[in-house]
């Protein structure tokens, strides 16, 4: 089989299609995202926010609605919760979030064990790609559609926020509304990346991309079209290649996005750990 062969093949198929566009969708918009939540430091409120989902989803499912508008109302409902018993009790933020998003996690389970279904809701938790409807298509592209477009008109402001808090408060910016506002973000973008990893896995898809371009440039501009296109790449690479060996796409997804970062950890011209080891060497040979 031809090269051409190997890339044209799985393209016969609407549902590698539909596969390919809904990743490429959630890539984009989870890997943009990334980027602050790398700079603020709220890799532990994705996590959060990400499995907090699962209860939403099941009730959802239970009572007919959209799959989306549960995890969205429990998306936000744990954002609510940690910021509840932070705000009103000696509690701090990661026992906060730890707290909230395992109790609600949790729930998700006991209530997937007890209810009846004639589908099966473990692809809630593992993802579910290669099934993905063309209405569940426009529905993560609209939700996603929504993120992008808020996340792109207050890019400057949550770059100043995610940089300097104080400085945004200074000049008339409200830190407590900034903050609001990417955690309302965060939890739609879970519900988006939901489809193509599952809960357990939406939290490498909004640190990964972000955390690997911070590694190759110093520049915030250049971190939001680095991120998106590395994520990108991973994403096809990974629906490929679960195609061709017959496993997990959602688990080769974060796999090939997992390996990217390590590349780029220990290569990358300024930060690389090989890169920085050659540079110690060179600066103790000079002495």
């Amino acid at each position: 089989m031809s090269p051409l062969d190997l890339i044209l093949d799985p393209l016969q198929y609407d549902f590698m299609l539909r596969a390919l566009a809904t990743t490429v969708v959630a890539a984009i918009v989870c890997a943009l995202l990334s980027c602050w939540l790398v700079l603020v430091g709220w890799s532990l409120m994705g996590d959060a926010v990400s499995h907090s989902v699962l209860p939403g989803v099941v009730l959802a499912y239970v009572v007919g609605a959209p799959f989306a508008l549960g995890a969205l109302v429990f998306g936000l409902l744990s954002v609510a919760l940690i910021g509840v018993v932070r705000g009103t009790s000696r509690v701090k933020e990661d026992a906060a979030i730890g707290i909230v998003f395992t109790t609600l996690f949790a729930l998700g389970l006991v209530l997937i064990s007890v209810t009846p279904s004639n589908t099966d809701l473990n692809h809630i938790i593992f993802g579910n790609i290669l099934g993905v409807s063309a209405a569940e298509l426009i529905q993560v592209a609209v939700l996603a559609a929504v993120a992008l477009a808020v996340l792109l008109v207050k890019r400057r402001d949550l770059t100043l926020f995610a940089f300097d808090p104080t400085h945004a408060f200074a000049i008339g910016l409200s830190p407590r509304l900034l903050g609001a506002m990417l955690l309302g973000v965060l939890a739609l973008t879970s519900v988006v990346a939901l489809q193509v990893v599952g809960v357990v896995l939406v939290v490498a898809m909004l640190i990964i991309p972000g955390a690997t371009a911070h590694l190759l440039t110093d520049r915030f501009g250049r971190m939001l079209v680095i991120a998106p296109a590395l994520a990108v790449a991973s994403s096809v690479v990974g629906i490929y290649l679960s195609y061709w060996l017959d496993a997990s796409p959602g688990g080769l997804v974060v796999v090939v996005q997992g390996v990217v970062f390590a590349l780029v950890y220990l290569f990358a011209p300024r930060h690389g750990v090989v890169r920085r080891g050659a540079r110690r060497r060179a600066a103790a040979r000079a002495r």
